[in-house]
């Protein structure tokens, strides 16, 4: 389906603050903000007192990326454990060993211990707890809310973290400029407690018992993966995002070298700096579903391209503080647009039993090229000099607006998401075990021969469906020896992903399968024909 963008907005689409309305989302959300507040500081004050204690440019970048490059390690997993497990218990244990690390990092920091690689260390750690729960938590969060109210759900939530990211560095500044980075570090381990207080409060759903063993944690990582590459909206989306996350890095991550030696700014300037990126950013919440249904995606991500460039090159080339404040503002606003954008998009594009792992995917994609752009730019920076190294990623930035071309961006329609409930008399003679296999399906159908072109361009149509949703192969044949028979065949690893993959069929494929099947000679039933695989002698 190639629906135009601005055709999907609904103008009677609920307020932005219509989630809050419902206790759960708002009791989650107020938590989840204050604890995006904590990590905002605690990665302020890391990256600060990296760039006192040691004056570079590169390790400061590398907090970042010692933050972030567990995203890229662990979102995918950790997605498949959110829609695969009890939630809530694993919120719960990953909550408490954020808050024992973050205290023990502000033990050694009020000690004066925290040298340069133990703060990466620590950041690291705190990154991997970040990262092991925050699919579950940003599905947790989706679930208490109607379909109709996710865009403006996922929306508050990038406003609540973009808003962290204003009120954070800055409250840590000050705090830092007091006290010193203990404090702040303290701070961290308080918003963690209350993030689990949040999660026993408003606990997520236990996972559905069925007929179907869990998925196991390798198998849903290549369901995910097959999902994604066979799902054109969800794969622009990633694609888009991961070019904008990696090239926008080298903003946040070279913040402090232009606060301290661009603009000669102490811990309180460079605090004010991530405020004015992260109020432009809140700011922006408030009008993006307007600029979205009003532009169409495309466009509003050109123009948020071209203005973060913008900011990028003002923060290489300008020295005069109330212009950077004023641009880095704008940049803000065309980050948070852009990359509310590109989540409601992929979550909005995802089935029900694979949400929680293209959030993770849009994780992976975002901060993963994220980190690995912090370290590329920090070190571009220490080489060539922080003006040269903006400059190339603003060029990249301006660049990266002619992926629209090959990598769309448009919301998913309610067809393509929502399941239909298939039956489970499958007609063979005696169910094999969950894990026998490969499984061949072969589905025979006879066709007009004046029908045949007209056949052909309907079936390929499932190739889509059939490999997203479990098939590793597919493939249309005609029997040599009668023009009428053709036969659609597809592979999936086992009996139990065929019947997976049944179950996860939505109402637009069974639209193209009823299609395909509307061509059948009249009087001949189509036949579907199941084939295990023998083991070889």
């Amino acid at each position: 389906m190639n629906t135009p963008a601005a055709a999907t907005a609904d103008p009677s689409a609920p307020s932005i603050w219509s989630p809050l309305k419902i206790q759960a989302f708002r009791g989650l959300w107020t938590a989840g903000s204050l604890f995006f507040v904590g990590n905002a500081m605690l990665n302020m004050a890391a990256s600060w007192l990296m760039i006192e204690v040691t004056g570079s440019s590169f390790l400061s970048a590398l907090v970042q990326t010692a933050s972030f490059l567990p995203m890229f390690l662990l979102s995918l997993p950790a997605g498949v454990l959110a829609d695969t497990t009890h939630r809530r218990e694993l919120m719960l244990r990953v909550q408490g060993v954020y808050a024992v690390v973050a205290l023990l990092l502000t033990a050694l920091s009020f000690a004066g211990w925290a040298g340069p690689m133990t703060l990466l260390f620590f950041t690291f750690v705190l990154g991997v707890c970040t990262a092991l729960q925050s699919p579950s938590w940003n599905s947790t969060v989706s679930d208490v809310v109607g379909r109709h109210q996710l865009p403006q759900a996922i929306t508050l939530v990038s406003m609540a973290f973009n808003g962290a990211r204003a009120v954070g560095p800055a409250l840590a500044g000050l705090i830092f400029a007091w006290t010193g980075g203990g404090a702040v570090f303290a701070i961290a381990v308080l918003t963690a407690i209350g993030m689990s207080y949040a999660t026993k409060r408003w606990p997520p759903a236990p996972p559905t018992a069925g007929k179907l063993p869990a998925e196991r944690l390798w198998g849903g990582m290549l369901s995910a993966l097959r999902y994604a590459r066979h799902s054109p909206a969800i794969f622009a989306q990633l694609v888009r995002t991961a070019a904008y996350a990696g090239i926008g890095s080298a903003l946040w991550a070279l913040l402090p070298v232009i606060a301290q030696q661009r603009l000669e700014l102490g811990a309180a300037g460079f605090g004010l700096l991530m405020a004015c990126l992260g109020s432009g950013a809140v700011a922006a919440g408030f009008f993006v579903g307007r600029l979205r249904a009003r532009f169409g995606l495309d466009t509003l991500a050109t123009a948020c391209c071209v203005i973060f460039a913008i900011a990028m090159l003002v923060g290489a080339l300008v020295t005069w503080r109330p212009l950077v404040y004023v641009s880095f503002v704008l940049g803000g606003a065309a980050w948070m647009t852009m990359m509310s954008t590109f989540n409601a998009a992929t979550q909005t594009s995802a089935s029900p039993w694979v949400r929680a792992r293209a959030a993770s995917m849009h994780t992976l994609c975002s901060l993963g090229s994220f980190a690995l752009g912090s370290a590329l730019w920090g070190a571009l920076s220490g080489l060539l000099g922080l003006p040269v190294a903006l400059s190339l990623a603003a060029a990249g930035m301006l660049a990266s607006v002619a992926l629209a071309r090959p990598y769309p961006l448009r919301v998913g329609a309610d067809d393509e998401v929502t399941q239909v409930a298939q039956s489970d008399d499958v007609s063979v003679a005696s169910e094999p075990e969950f894990e026998a296999g490969p499984v061949a399906v072969e589905v025979v159908y006879r066709i007009r021969e004046a029908d045949a072109a007209r056949f052909l361009d309907a079936v390929r149509l499932l190739a889509v469906p059939r490999r997203r949703d479990g098939a590793t192969f597919w493939r249309i044949y005609r029997d040599l020896g009668d023009p009428t028979r053709y036969v659609e065949r597809f592979i999936v690893t086992s009996w139990a992903d065929y019947l997976r993959q049944r179950s996860r069929a939505t109402v637009a494929t069974m639209e193209l399968e009823s299609h395909a099947r509307s061509f059948q000679l009249a009087g001949e039933p189509v036949v579907m024909r199941h084939y295990l695989a023998e083991r070889s002698a």
